[in-house]
């Protein structure tokens, strides 16, 4: 009870009143405006006045539902979502008008507001009828006194209006004043409660608001959501494009000085107008050149990495022949296996010959050339690497690279081609692994339409083998 009647000295009671008066006028315009704009639209020609109808009603109506929004929060002081969800900028004019049309709340604002008209006479009507019978009963006594006071036997008609509260004898009557003061004093509980009333129909008024006019709190934190998500995703990306650039810079920085040790080493040891050099410089020069070259097969590696990366991995697709390929990787490595780890690299092919694949020959070569590499490293001194070709059923070939390595552990087969892994680091870096010849293999031989296996055993070896497409006579000619 006194809640209600502390509504009466309340500025906020009023504000609602007010609010709630406010429906019925502003519900007759909403309803005309709509009704019109919709009878328009759908009476009228398609093209010349229909569409243009329907698209100004629906502009009208977000007007409307915004300047409900903002009244709501103005006299109600209801915290009201935003209409729609924040999207990126720049879109275009229909992506924004299809936005629009399938937000919920363009809906939910459009029967709000036709809800207006109806709801708001009501409310109009009962608030006019309630606050008038709490008046007059509140303002009783003062009518009552001004009666007695000013009474004339003349004055028959006023005296009539109020002869229940003051009788027919002239001056204040006790039983008189006390009807009267009784009846003001209901008119002032009735004002309170009607007031109270009133407020609490605004408080739901702006609760319905809030809920046909704004987007909902889960709505808010998915949108909160994939805004920090798009922010962190280009935060990434800026992140990733200044790391493969500073690769790719430090790459082409890198291979000038390594090209310079390269030449002073080949030269230091092919000379010959010099005296023979001392075994010991000899071993120190050849320990330069295994490292340098070491380097220069990380650069390139990082290289590929930062380029496929970026989507700057240029392929040419093409007939290549794979004899070439085996044999060049061959001639390139064999060399170097045997003088380096004692390791002997053979050869495997067909007698009928094998047929061309569909591949880029050089992306080809440098896949043969990692895993052959990989091979070598892994497989202790003495042991073999071959190199083999064969036709995989009717549309592939598949070349192997196999060894009588130590083999990769079965729980290490799934991520072997994974960057940077290494099944046994300490092993790794002593070979000099730097865990992306594989990963790089594995994205050339995809990006060339082909695959990559594995299969290996501990202590026996492993077998990497690519499957190409055969070219086709067509693409060949």
């Amino acid at each position: 009870m006194g809640a209600i009647f502390q509504g009466l000295v309340r500025r906020r009671t009023y504000v609602s009143a007010m609010f709630v008066a406010t429906r019925l006028p502003l519900g007759f315009l909403y309803f005309v405006v709509l009704i019109i704009g919709l009878a328009g639209g759908l009476s009228g020609a398609l093209v010349l006045v229909g569409i243009p109808a329907i698209v100004l009603t629906f502009v009208f109506a977000h007007v409307f539902a915004a300047f409900e929004r903002q009244l709501a929060r103005w006299w109600l002081g209801v915290d009201i979502n935003p209409m729609a969800t924040s999207r990126p900028p720049g879109r275009p004019l229909i992506a924004r008008v299809r936005d629009h049309l399938a937000n919920a709340v363009t809906w939910k604002s459009i029967l709000y507001l036709f809800l207006q008209f109806p709801v708001g006479l009501l409310a109009f009507l009962l608030e006019v009828l309630g606050l008038s019978v709490a008046l007059a009963a509140a303002l009783t006594p003062a009518w009552y006194l001004l009666d007695r006071l000013t009474y004339h036997p003349s004055d028959v008609q006023f005296q009539g209006l109020l002869l229940l509260a003051t009788g027919t004898s002239t001056g204040i009557d006790p039983r008189g004043l006390l009807l009267a003061l009784l009846l003001g004093v209901a008119g002032v509980v009735l004002l309170a409660w009607i007031l109270w009333v009133l407020d609490q129909a605004a408080a739901g008024w702006g609760a319905v608001a809030s809920r046909m006019l704004g987007v909902s709190d889960a709505q808010v934190r998915l949108a909160e959501a994939r805004s920090a998500a798009e922010a962190e995703r280009q935060r990434a990306e800026r992140a990733d494009q200044s790391q493969r650039e500073l690769i790719v810079n430090l790459s082409h920085e890198l291979r000038t000085p390594i090209a310079s040790i390269r030449a002073h080493v080949e030269s230091l040891t092919m000379r010959d107008d010099a005296a023979p050099l001392d075994a010991e410089v000899t071993r120190y020069l050849d320990v330069i050149g295994r490292e340098t070259e070491r380097l220069n097969a990380l650069v390139d590696d990082l290289l590929a990495v930062a380029r496929a990366e970026a989507g700057e991995l240029q392929l040419t697709l093409g007939p290549v022949s794979v004899v070439q390929v085996v044999r060049h990787a061959r001639e390139a490595l064999g060399p170097i296996a045997r003088r380096q780890r004692r390791v002997t690299l053979l050869e495997r092919l067909p007698e009928g010959g094998v047929p061309l694949v569909m591949a880029d020959p050089d992306r080809l070569t440098q896949v043969m050339l990692n895993l052959v590499r990989n091979a070598v490293t892994y497989t202790p001194e003495g042991g073999l690497v071959s190199i083999e070709a064969a036709l995989d059923g009717p549309g592939h070939v598949a070349l192997s690279v196999a060894d009588t390595g130590i083999g990769i552990p079965p729980e290490d087969l799934e991520r072997v081609f994974e960057r940077f892994y290494r099944t046994d680091a300490s092993r790794a870096r002593s070979t000099g692994g730097f865990g992306l010849g594989l990963s790089i293999a594995r994205d050339l031989v995809v990006a060339m339409g082909g695959t990559i296996s594995v299969e290996s055993e501990m202590g026996a070896g492993s077998r990497f083998t690519v499957r190409l497409p055969v070219a086709q006579l067509a693409e060949v000619g």
